[in-house]
């Protein structure tokens, strides 16, 4: 007999389906994670533009096509498709929720075409907040708890509190919220909450600090039963932290005590360096040489020449002030002074972009710039580099540092959220990284040329920082037991 939970895991976007960023990852991951503790996990995302539905293997569902929910007082007809996420040993379903008038384009959040956020984002994520609530009743599989993350599904849990309490269905179904990234809120004009059908007392909760606007994140964090965020330090900081909490100290203080900090995980059947399949030699922390031919491999790729002893920094971000880009720039002009390589793949701020394409053409001998998403690239420079660098201004859990400890390649990174929880600077014994306290150019540049040093005059000590860090353990294992709990917290069960 099933000894979990029945959980519904609603997300604005999932790996293979959709991805902007670690959200799509955790949605992939930590179901599967959750299923193979003998929970039912299902998820539900949007269905985003046309996607090939044959490689992916989604079908669809008699009983859940031309469905209708009333927005906007029309009733908009959409449909439900299923597939599953396979992992070893476990699976986890996922429903695809499919509307040629809100997702018909490929696009998540913004149009790929004019690089702008839609116009009616509220409006799309309204409909697929309210089309989730309305489809339980269908689905003949009723959850113990709601799962939402960020501002996209955050109207479920005052919707079901408000408009729903009626209905017996649903109403005793228990909601938590993630928080992926806080500075993203879902803030729009106060003529969207008049689209919401929520009574006007959800609208003055949530008015504090909001200039007569209506937050979406702010909503879901006052009415959700639990709220959970990507780091136990990340969960400190956005309490303690005016310039982090993003006008939302009020409503965090209000639920510290029901606010807790989860340190996501990784998927080692994607993420792991002796069965990638993606990278051109396949390694363990018994075969570091074999990590250099990927190194030669990466560095052929860019007709750039190997050298061991030249050493290979990479940078895989969203080139956005948050992941510190613009300290890069400042200490660029320094640091391309240093016997080094330095490979960056990255998209972002248009500014950002010009900026490292004009310095690729003044450092052509030592930089490497790939503007885009690339997820094979991403596993050709975890496997190939030296280090990896993530100077972040504020970082909730933060992934690409967990990928770089399972395929040895060193971290130098700010000591900030997720990235303080999970690398131990490189000054103790079991040290895997370089961590830099101040947001500031120098202190960034000084931890990098500490670990240059490190690297060209201690083999050893890389050797053995580079087995450290391929020994740690970032399973989704840990944490699931411990969302787990949270589950129990809320459902009583």
């Amino acid at each position: 007999m099933k000894k979990g939970y029945n959980v519904l895991f609603v997300t604005s976007e999932v790996f293979p389906y959709s991805k902007t960023g670690g959200l799509a990852d955790v949605s992939n991951s930590l179901p599967r994670a959750l299923n193979a503790l003998d929970n039912e996990v299902r998820i539900i995302t949007p269905k985003y533009g046309p996607l090939d539905e044959r490689k992916l293997q989604i079908h669809e569902i008699k009983r859940l096509k031309d469905l209708r929910v009333t927005v906007l007082g029309k009733p908009t007809k959409f449909s439900i498709k299923s597939s599953f996420i396979h992992g070893k040993n476990t699976k986890a379903q996922i429903y695809l929720l499919e509307n040629n008038e809100y997702f018909k384009n490929k696009g998540i959040y913004y149009n790929p075409r004019t690089k702008k956020d839609f116009s009616n984002n509220d409006e799309r994520f309204l409909f697929f907040s309210k089309a989730v609530l309305e489809i339980l009743e269908i689905l003949q599989w009723k959850p113990d708890v709601i799962h939402c993350n960020d501002w996209q599904t955050a109207l479920i849990p005052a919707l079901l509190k408000t408009v729903y309490k009626d209905n017996a269905h649903i109403n005793d179904i228990k909601t938590v919220i993630t928080i992926h990234n806080l500075a993203a809120q879902g803030i729009f004009p106060k003529s969207t909450f008049k689209k919401t059908g929520l009574p006007e007392q959800v609208f003055e909760e949530q008015s504090e600090g909001q200039n007569n606007k209506f937050n979406f994140l702010k909503t879901g964090l006052l009415y959700s039963d639990k709220i959970t965020t990507v780091s136990p330090r990340y969960a400190q900081e956005i309490i303690c932290d005016k310039e982090l909490n993003k006008g939302l100290e009020d409503v965090l203080k209000k639920r510290k005590k029901d606010f807790v900090g989860i340190i996501s995980g990784i998927d080692y059947l994607t993420w792991n360096p002796s069965v990638d399949k993606i990278i051109p030699y396949r390694y363990t922390y018994q075969e570091i040489p074999l990590k250099y031919e990927n190194k030669r491999e990466l560095l052929n790729r860019f007709k750039f020449e190997y050298n061991e002893d030249v050493p290979l920094l990479g940078m895989i971000t969203r080139l956005v002030e948050q992941k510190g880009i613009n300290l890069l720039e400042k200490i660029l002009p320094g640091l391309m002074k240093e016997n080094l390589n330095l490979i960056i793949l990255g998209i972002g701020e248009e500014k950002y972009q010009k900026s490292l394409l004009a310095a690729r053409k003044k450092y052509a001998d030592k930089l490497i710039v790939h503007i885009g998403f690339d997820e094979e690239l991403a596993h050709h420079i975890e496997a190939g580099a030296d280090m990896l660098l993530m100077p972040s201004k504020y970082e909730p859990c933060g992934y690409n540092q967990l990928y770089s400890l399972s395929y040895g390649t060193i971290p130098i990174v700010r000591n900030i959220g997720g990235l303080s929880d999970t690398i131990i600077n490189y000054n103790k014994p079991d040290g895997t990284g370089f961590k830099f306290d101040k947001y500031d150019a120098k202190e960034f540049l000084k931890i990098i040329k500490t670990a240059l040093n490190i690297y060209r005059t201690d083999k050893q000590k890389w050797h053995n920082m580079i087995r450290t860090c391929m020994a740690q353990d970032f399973s989704w294992k840990a944490s699931a037991k411990k969302y787990m709990e949270l589950y129990s917290s809320v459902s009583g069960k």
